[in-house]
């Protein structure tokens, strides 16, 4: 379905156009004049403009002008009587799709033509969204079995529009569920747009998710399309919701509720017709008691809420999930081949990754760096526990930070070039200079 906008000054065709565009279930909006059209636009969008060239007031030419300068995504079809093509090629110049010429022929050479035009638009829209979706099931679960009740209720509630709410640790990967989410669903030819709420300052995040109009504070200097309306038809995925300030939650709450809402500076009403799958791993219900988090907010978003599961509890998923994020490491890079000894593999069945996927992800990237063939051992694996002792003593270790990762990581480098300064910062893929400081702040000789 389209929302389509026709302009025409004479009621009897109008009606005709509108009978047979409602036949092939569009949205079909009336205007007897441009001027009436004009104000139409300027209180929501549409996907085509379908108006007469010749119209008293405000006549189609100016109508199309005005449509290219304020909502450029719509597609244009002008009108013409027989012997008039000129102004139709010139509404053409001006960036309208194609024209018809009066009398119409037939219905279904309006139909075809309308088609046509909103598939530009759609292959338009496709071309400005975001990387839809990849990878295949595999990617959300390798067998393990606290992970089939999660599955189960992905695909079943995949089948419907309900928002969904993804809860968990960081990175237990939630975007992977609400891409095999999308995956499942009816919407899975639609885009999956994703925004990470901890991300962005809250001016920024607020463009990110409406967009805004030229001029609606310092810096826009252009109009641009919010990521809300690159997910037309497909699926809005908003990550660390939990993040937000309370200010923008009510906004988010508006939208949410009415499916509508309007660009930063913005007068004309957009449609958010997208499904929204939102995830946090902050407990909400806290957040509200604390007064950070709206009530009636997280009502509407916990609609239908999945928990997601630490990699902790989901043991037999660790090798199968390595091997996987080794072979992007590897290609990543440029060392194709990488395998994982024994040992390395048992270092990893034992460790508790309080850093979910994304620790694993980490520790393996690390050691990709600091093997020297394609054989990666314990020795090679920086994981969680007394910073400078081995592998195989860190399985059941106590959480460190990043910088206790990069200290050891710089400091094995060390040892592996004897020293050699010059010899760790390339095996660490680091400027000398990088190096240098690093070594101070550490401690390191």
């Amino acid at each position: 379905m389209a929302r389509i906008l026709v302009a025409d000054d004479e009621e009897g065709l109008r009606s005709f156009l509108a009978e047979v565009l409602t036949d092939e279930g569009h949205e079909v909006t009336v205007a007897s004049d441009g001027a009436e059209a004009a104000a139409l636009m300027d209180a929501r969008d549409f996907h085509l403009l379908l108006t007469d060239l010749k119209m008293p007031g405000l006549d189609g030419m100016s109508l199309v002008r005005r449509a290219r300068a304020e909502q450029p995504e719509m597609e244009v079809v002008v009108m013409t009587a027989h012997g008039t093509v000129a102004g139709a090629v010139e509404a053409m110049k001006l960036g309208a799709f194609d024209y018809l010429q009066k009398p119409l022929s037939s219905p279904a050479e309006l139909r075809l033509l309308v088609e046509r035009a909103l598939e530009r638009r759609r292959l338009r829209q496709t071309a400005a969204r975001v990387e839809s979706v990849r990878g295949d099931d595999d990617d959300l679960s390798f067998g393990d079995p606290a992970m089939d009740s999660v599955v189960d209720a992905l695909r079943k509630v995949a089948r419907t529009d309900a928002t969904v709410l993804l809860v968990g640790e960081s990175g237990v990967g939630k975007e992977v569920a609400a891409r095999a989410l999308h995956r499942w669903s009816r919407r899975a030819e639609g885009p999956f747009v994703a925004v990470n709420a901890a991300a962005l300052s809250d001016t920024l995040l607020e463009s990110e998710l409406f967009g805004h109009e030229k001029g609606a504070f310092t810096g826009a200097t252009a109009r641009r399309q919010g990521r809300l309306e690159l997910a037309e038809g497909g699926t809005f995925f908003l990550d660390e919701v939990g993040e937000m300030k309370v200010e923008l939650q009510a906004k988010l709450l508006r939208v949410i509720q009415e499916r509508r809402f309007e660009r930063i500076g913005g007068s004309r009403t957009l449609t958010a017709d997208v499904r929204w799958v939102a995830a946090t791993n902050r407990d909400l219900q806290a957040e509200i008691a604390a007064g950070r988090f709206r009530e009636d907010l997280y009502h509407r978003l916990a609609v239908f809420p999945v928990r997601m599961p630490p990699l902790r509890e989901r043991p037999r998923d660790v090798l199968p999930l390595a091997d996987r994020l080794l072979g992007e490491v590897a290609a990543e890079v440029g060392r194709p081949g990488l395998v994982l000894d024994p040992a390395a593999r048992a270092a990893l069945e034992r460790h508790r990754w309080p850093g979910n996927v994304r620790e694993l992800r980490n520790a393996l990237e690390r050691a990709a760096i600091l093997a020297d063939g394609l054989t990666i051992s314990a020795e090679h694996l920086v994981l969680g526990g007394p910073v400078g002792g081995s592998a195989a003593a860190n399985g059941a270790g106590a959480v460190v930070t990043m910088a206790d990762h990069e200290r050891e990581a710089i400091r094995q480098a060390l040892a592996a070039c004897g020293g050699n300064r010059r010899a760790a910062a390339e095996r660490l893929q680091i400027g000398e200079r990088t190096l240098y400081d690093k070594l101070k702040g550490y401690g390191l000789s």
